[in-house]
């Protein structure tokens, strides 16, 4: 699939079959993670993978009770890592481009998963000390993504996006 097909077919899933993921599967997600571009290359973040029923019930509750996370047979919880940037880049590196390194990790993954087939649903709602304690995850991490993952059960399809000329400018004014 050409990769215009695969953004535009990219839909946030709210509902997922039990079908487990086929490890292979599941690798090359984490592997095309691992290859996204990050500042300094220092990938100034951490992948936790989920797939336990009782983790995944506690990410639903730190989440304001998105029930879509313990649907899917895996999610991936992506973390800022601020301690990878702050030496070389100092406090804009762990404020920000730790924060944009897991965001674009996350990113890949989620393409990576479309590609394969799968759906997924973007989770950024929720408490991050909460999300640290579900999965143990020192006070020095900075959630940024929960990214359920599987064999999609709705049929939701792509909603309609705004037109390019209206969000793309020469300046913006105020």
């Amino acid at each position: 699939m050409n990769f215009s097909d695969l953004i535009k077919q990219r839909y946030s899933v709210r509902a997922y079959q039990s079908t487990p993921l086929k490890e292979s599967v599941l690798q090359a997600i984490l592997d095309a993670a691992n290859n996204a571009p990050s500042a300094g290359n220092l990938q100034a973040y951490e992948i936790i993978l989920v797939r336990d029923a009782d983790r995944k019930q506690q990410l639903v509750k730190a989440s304001l009770d998105q029930s879509v996370i313990a649907q899917a047979p895996v999610a991936l919880v992506f973390f800022a890592n601020p301690e990878r940037n702050q030496g070389k880049y100092g406090k804009r590196g762990a404020e920000l481009y730790a924060v944009q390194d897991a965001t674009i990790a996350c990113t890949y993954a989620q393409l990576a998963a479309t590609e394969a087939g799968l759906g997924t649903c973007w989770v950024g709602a929720f408490a991050d000390d909460a999300v640290r304690k579900a999965v143990g995850a020192s006070a020095a991490m900075r959630p940024v993504a929960i990214l359920p993952i599987g064999v999609p059960a709705d049929a939701a399809g792509v909603r309609a996006r705004r037109a390019v000329k209206d969000l793309v400018h020469e300046r913006l004014t105020t």
